[in-house]
């Protein structure tokens, strides 16, 4: 009968014989997790449906952008009236400079901004003009932050200590990536010893201040600012990635947070994504005025895009950022993720399961091991097996969490009490069956 058919399943095949693994993203595929990817239909509020029809409630909220939820009444509106006006003009529009205006007055660090379609392309970008700022070629990353898929960024650690890196994906030639020093996260003596090593030849430290491909690990207060120290010592360029923590954590992103500790701290560049563009293709790289003017066509470094600054994709992003920024917005969603890591705590804990938690705003992370990693050696040390088991668990039961135990997680402002209490329910009887 029909309705036995498993609709997922069928698609999934459609798609393999079209598309590489079936999937327009790795991580979609399930792979890491093992099963069969859910295609989804539609979505609305904290939730979403597949093509079985099957309920979920959203913890990946479009990997991070649907910090309102699905279908927020104000983001339709706009993007309905920005429909009709025309979906691209190639030209600049008034939405573009209302867009600018409004990251500039809510990050103060980013004097001036230039929008793109991709948080990869930011990225890309803003390394490229770090290069061109100073007119050194090296740079520094951290072992297990992810700043999109460009070739200079896909490296991995190398041997010893400030070892340049070797390529973790095919088609990357070892000339492109012999500049990526990949140092490891959190590590103050090894990134000392790194700019006592190269200091002068360094272009720019690129960092997510959490790391959200580590599913959740924080920079230290120490950490951050001596790598700050460090920059401003050696003329190097601070870029902060917070493609995935911009206004997701915070009004003024990860680097307020940071701000609070370390006395003026500021980056010199910042690359913003997916809330910004509030599900639409949008992202941005902004910052130093003297820094960004380098860009053509003012200056000497050359970034161009057919749809940057979108106006369908500006529109969507302009209503989203008009929503996080109304009072008490952020202590609100802070809390109802609280809740959520407070309840997957105690959950583990009754059932005898080590697992720990972080979180912030409305960004989170858990760990099936008894202390927070700081670093990706110690995320390593998850018990892979088990996590696949309470993924699965919890998508059974229709809670769609990341399907991928590096993945961080998020809850949006449409999640309700009955949600959380909801999961914390399903996650309980799926950790008991772990213990078991």
């Amino acid at each position: 009968m029909t309705h036995n058919i498993d609709q997922n399943q069928q698609l999934f095949e459609r798609a393999k014989a079209l598309i590489p693994g079936g999937v327009n993203s790795p991580v979609r595929a399930f792979k890491a997790v093992g099963g069969t990817p859910r295609f989804i239909t539609r979505a609305q509020g904290a939730y979403m449906w597949d093509a079985n029809g099957q309920r979920y409630i959203d913890y990946i909220g479009s990997w991070g952008p649907m910090i309102l939820g699905h279908g927020h009444p104000a983001v339709l509106e706009a993007v309905r009236q920005a429909t009709l006006e025309g979906f691209s003009f190639g030209a600049p529009t008034e939405r573009e400079v209302e867009l600018a205006e409004a990251i500039v007055r809510h990050v103060p660090s980013i004097e001036m901004v230039r929008l793109v379609s991709s948080g990869t392309e930011a990225g890309m970008s803003a390394i490229r003009l770090a290069r061109g700022a100073t007119g050194r070629s090296k740079i520094i990353k951290f072992n297990g932050c992810y700043h999109g898929h460009a070739d200079s960024l896909l490296v991995k650690a190398g041997s010893g200590l400030a070892t340049f890196g070797h390529a973790t994906s095919a088609g990357v030639p070892p000339e492109v990536v012999q500049h990526t020093l990949v140092l490891e996260y959190n590590d103050v003596t090894q990134l000392e010893e790194a700019f006592a090593l190269h200091g002068s030849q360094v272009a720019c430290v690129i960092m997510e201040p959490i790391a959200g491909n580590m599913n959740f690990v924080r920079a230290s207060v120490p950490f951050m600012r001596r790598a700050r120290e460090l920059c401003t010592q050696h003329g190097t360029l601070l870029i902060i990635d917070e493609v995935m923590t911009g206004f997701r954590v915070a009004l003024g992103g990860a680097q307020s947070l940071y701000a609070q500790h370390i006395p003026g701290f500021a980056p010199d560049l910042t690359v913003l994504g997916k809330v910004i563009g509030g599900g639409m293709p949008l992202a941005a790289f902004g910052g130093r005025r003297d820094v960004m003017e380098q860009l053509a066509p003012l200056g000497s470094v050359y970034q161009a895009g057919t749809l940057s600054g979108n106006p369908v994709a500006t529109a969507c992003g302009l209503a989203t950022l008009h929503e996080v920024a109304q009072p008490g917005f952020y202590d609100r969603l802070a809390a109802r993720t609280h809740a959520l890591m407070q309840g997957l705590t105690q959950a583990a804990q009754a059932a005898g399961v080590p697992l720990c938690t972080d979180s912030q705003g409305g960004m989170f992370g858990f760990y099936l091991l008894p202390e927070l990693p700081q670093n990706y050696p110690q995320v390593l040390q998850t018990d892979g097996a088990r996590f696949n088991q309470f993924f699965h668990g919890l998508l059974d039961r229709g809670m769609y969490l990341a399907p991928a135990l590096y993945e961080a997680g998020f809850v949006s402002a449409a999640h309700s009490e009955q949600d959380i209490a909801d999961t914390v329910q399903a996650a309980s009887q799926v950790l008991q069956q772990l213990a078991g």
